[in-house]
């Protein structure tokens, strides 16, 4: 008996979620340039002309990254922005979430060093530079911007609202980055320090 529509849809999807979340751990170890679509083939257990059925080249498959990345991040950050809470306590959701999402989810820290490493390569695909180029700044600002009415309400530190929405996601990038380097040993800090650095005592 044929599929359904479907169940054809679905199979499509779970493929190329697959070559993605394969491409997403090479693209991080070997770089774009050490990275073949063979690798990937062998990564998720594909032919080669099953990979080239989802993505024409290993660019392609790298451009989907970078976007997919930052849909997620400006998704996550307008949520946040939206969400009916105080500033401060925005803050700590984003802090106790992204550090748990982090730990938890091997392809969420990828994601956050893949975005770092583009972002300082060259020789990437030029739609990979035009998609950082015109998304990298938008986190910033939505936490810049959440500090900025925390310290408002005397609930967020006084300070450069910029700098310490530089500081939050440089921080971010570290935790992602340490625990890319060390999987499962990576350590697991308190996250007391984070707090206090934007944190009135007793918030």
């Amino acid at each position: 008996m044929p599929r359904s529509i479907e169940a054809n849809e679905k199979i499509k999807q779970e493929r190329r979620e697959r070559i993605l979340t394969g491409a997403l751990e090479l693209f991080v170890r070997n770089g774009l340039s050490g990275t073949k679509i063979t690798d990937v083939a062998q990564k998720t257990k594909m032919s080669n002309g099953l990979v080239y059925h989802y993505f024409s080249s290993k660019e392609e498959i790298f451009i989907e990254l970078i976007r997919v990345a930052f849909e997620r991040m400006i998704e996550a950050c307008k949520a946040l922005e939206s969400a009916k809470l105080d500033p401060h306590v925005k803050i700590k959701y984003a802090i106790d979430e992204l550090a748990k999402t982090i730990r938890s989810n091997p392809n969420a820290c990828l994601y956050h060093v893949l975005i770092a490493q583009a972002a300082t390569c060259d020789n990437i695909p030029d739609k990979a530079k035009e998609l950082i180029a015109a998304n990298r700044a938008k986190p910033y600002e939505v936490i810049t911007g959440i500090i900025s009415r925390g310290q408002k309400l005397k609930t967020i530190r006084e300070g450069s609202a910029k700098d310490l929405a530089f500081f939050f996601w440089n921080t971010v990038n570290g935790l992602a980055t340490h625990q890319a380097m060390y999987g499962k040993s990576a350590q697991s800090p308190h996250l007391e320090p984070i707090y206090h650095m934007y944190f009135q005592d007793g918030e």
